[in-house]
């Protein structure tokens, strides 16, 4: 797609929801999940806080859902909370904010699909050897799917994630309807009873506020990727602003519905479920191979009747395929920040180009690299991965939120003719956003106490080394401009008093000719030809046939009797320039272009190793003279160009032209 067709790729609402929301819609198949682990460490009398816990959690997703929509409107730019941050707190805090996004973007992919695989295996268990496997290939499909461009991969996630809110929101009205006529549907849980973990068993006091605060983080799971729509406004179709503050609610409505309605059913069902088999009491048959199914599957299978019914099979295909795809939010928001970043000269400037989609292809592979690492290093495994999940979402909340207090502070300050209608506002946004910034912090606070010591501080360790890289480049790309500033133009105008021209040698054939009659047409002030004598048999023929060819540049010998080629050729080309510093000196070396990956390793390793070593002396200009071998045809062949070749308006082979106008001309 070329530049100009980038409005094209703007989305509506109803494929920015699935692409943008896709996490914490998704969120809801493992948030009660977490929370009922938890609480199940001191056994089955805890399971009663399993209601405030879920409540506390909704009333968060409510206050941050009504402060990011402030966030949408004041920035429409699609920074979030990096760029929030950023204008009112400082570069350093907007930095804080941005590496706590990328190192959680990474954990949503890794999380998100770790717990798709686990999904999977609920409804067919053979597969639980395949586990990581399964992960590391969905990863690689979001990202193909992903580099195809944004409008594509909201076209091919649509789908999944409306079928999987229908199915979730079927199966919760399903199962609260037979509660109703007294009914109620039985999880294949129930009938299991859980020993508590002897580390957590009888809690009473601090220890057990301690228990349901790490629930409560547990559960705030259910709030990760809740900004990505911030970061996000610039893809939405115009109104950009009202329509991504539009599907933020339509978010948040939805989210807390399946979140409530799939909590509510997990108490009514008796959905019993622990993080160690060996834990539950009436289990038979060896505790060590027993695989106990996700919370959500067991709700369908206790709704629809079954694990062989239509309905568990639906729920669980669903359930799946939306919690791989949710990772598709990271995949918009990791490259749309990274992007911002680069431009901010934070990051690469790589990561800022778009590739033939009009997607940012760096980015989209950057973070498929670091997740298919995190899959592999803890062997796709969702508890594990939890721990080092959302510390970065309550970081960015806190921050963003303290910073549009700020924002709003400074509006109310300085715009003095604003009206009372609109000052009103201002004002309650202000509240809007306090509050949000207390509870978020209130939140990170908990989540750092119950979190850090179970993995928790590598997520810490990453975002901490990551800010100080970004600092690091971002200095780097400071001081090369400051270096490349031209501050008199006459004077970088002014040319060298002599160029001197020197032409390699290593024998006398074709390639040398060539880069020979390259460097006359230079016209360089003195031009010489220059070897090294390793073999005196060699220097003195190649003496010989240079003196015949009668051609008015002298040949210059360096003598090396260590057999170095390097070294003497360097501190010959150094000295010139250092007789004389206002003089420029060009070094030709003449190279072979070959076709084949292997030929590399048989020719040129002399010219790029001296290349790589003249290309650090100052004053001395570098040109490759090339010389292409038959085998560098084949790198021309038709069947071997790019792909895009064509979008790039590469033109065609002579014979495909012909092929061409001959077809055109038939009937």
């Amino acid at each position: 797609m070329r530049s100009e067709e980038l409005h094209e790729t703007l989305l509506p609402k109803r494929l920015a929801l699935p692409i943008f929301a896709s996490d914490p819609l998704s969120s809801v198949a493992y948030a009660t999940q977490e929370i009922l682990l938890v609480l199940t460490l001191g056994g089955m009398a805890y399971l009663h806080f399993t209601p405030w816990i879920a409540a506390a959690v909704v009333a968060l997703m409510a206050v941050v859902v009504l402060s990011y929509r402030q966030v949408v409107h004041a920035y429409p730019s699609g920074g979030g909370s990096y760029e929030v941050v950023s204008h009112n707190l400082g570069a350093s805090a907007g930095l804080v904010v941005a590496a706590s996004l990328l190192v959680d973007y990474v954990m949503t992919v890794a999380v998100s699909v770790a717990s798709g695989v686990d999904n999977i295996i609920s409804a067919v268990p053979q597969l639980a050897g395949y586990r990581v496997l399964m992960a590391v290939v969905f990863v690689a499909l979001l990202t193909g799917v992903n580099l195809r461009g944004v409008r594509e991969s909201g076209q091919a996630f649509a789908a999944p994630t409306y079928l999987f809110i229908t199915g979730v929101l079927i199966m919760v009205v399903t199962g609260l309807f037979r509660y109703a006529l007294g009914r109620a549907p039985v999880s294949e849980s129930a009938g299991f009873g859980i020993a508590p973990d002897p580390r957590d068993a009888g809690l009473a006091g601090f220890a057990l506020v301690m228990l349901c605060l790490r629930a409560f983080s547990s559960g705030c799971t259910a709030l990760t990727g809740v900004e990505a729509i911030s970061n996000g406004v610039p893809a939405f179709r115009k109104p950009k602003s009202k329509n991504a503050a539009s599907t933020m609610s339509i978010m948040g409505t939805v989210a807390v519905a399946m979140f409530v309605g799939v909590t509510a059913l997990a108490l009514i069902t008796k959905v019993h479920i622990t993080d160690d088999s060996c834990r539950l009491t009436g289990l038979t048959g060896d505790c060590g191979t027993y695989t106990q199914r996700t919370v959500i599957a067991q709700l369908a299978a206790a709704v629809f009747g079954g694990e062989q019914s239509f309905g568990f099979y639906f729920v669980q295909a669903a359930t799946a395929l939306v919690l791989i795809l949710a990772a598709n939010t990271a995949f918009n928001g990791f490259p749309l920040l990274a992007d911002i970043l680069a431009q901010h000269r934070y990051l690469p400037r790589q990561l800022h180009n778009r590739g033939d989609r009009l997607a940012f292809s760096n980015g989209i592979l950057a973070l498929a690299l670091a997740a298919g690492l995190l899959l592999w290093f803890y062997e796709a495994d969702v508890t594990s991965l939890i721990h080092l999940y959302i510390l970065g979402v309550f970081t960015s909340f806190t921050l963003s939120q303290t910073g549009m207090v700020r924002h709003w502070n400074r509006e109310l300050r300085t715009e003095t003719e604003i009206d009372a209608e609109t000052r009103r506002r201002a004002q309650l946004a202000r509240v809007t956003n306090a509050v949000g910034a207390v509870v978020t912090g209130l939140v990170l606070v908990i989540v750092l106490a119950t979190k850090f010591v179970q993995g928790a501080w590598l997520a810490v360790v990453a975002a901490v080394v990551l800010w100080l890289t970004m600092r690091g480049i971002r200095r780097h790309y400071d001081a090369v401009a400051a270096e490349l500033a031209v501050s008199d133009p006459r004077a970088e105008l002014v040319g060298p008093s002599r160029v001197i021209a020197v032409l390699l040698v290593s024998t006398i054939h074709k390639p040398t000719l060539r880069a020979l009659a390259y460097a006359r047409a230079f016209r360089p002030d003195h031009l010489e030809a220059l070897t090294v004598s390793v073999d005196r048999e060699e220097s003195k023929d190649l003496e010989r046939r240079w003196a015949a060819l009668d051609v008015d540049v002298p040949l210059r010998v360096l003598d090396s009797p260590y057999r170095e080629i390097t070294r003497p050729v360097v501190e010959y080309v150094r000295s010139l320039h250092r007789d004389s510093p206002r003089d420029v000196v060009g070094v030709f070396i003449p190279e072979y272009v070959v076709g084949r990956w292997w030929e590399h390793l048989l020719h040129n390793q002399s010219a790029l190793w001296l290349k790589s070593r003249l290309l650090f002396t100052p004053g001395v200009m570098v040109t490759s003279v090339p010389w292409q071998l038959t085998s560098s045809r084949r790198a021309d062949h038709p069947a071997r160009r790019a792909p895009g070749a064509i979008r790039r308006g590469e033109p065609l082979p002579i014979h495909q032209h012909r092929s061409h106008s001959t077809d055109s001309t038939r009937p």
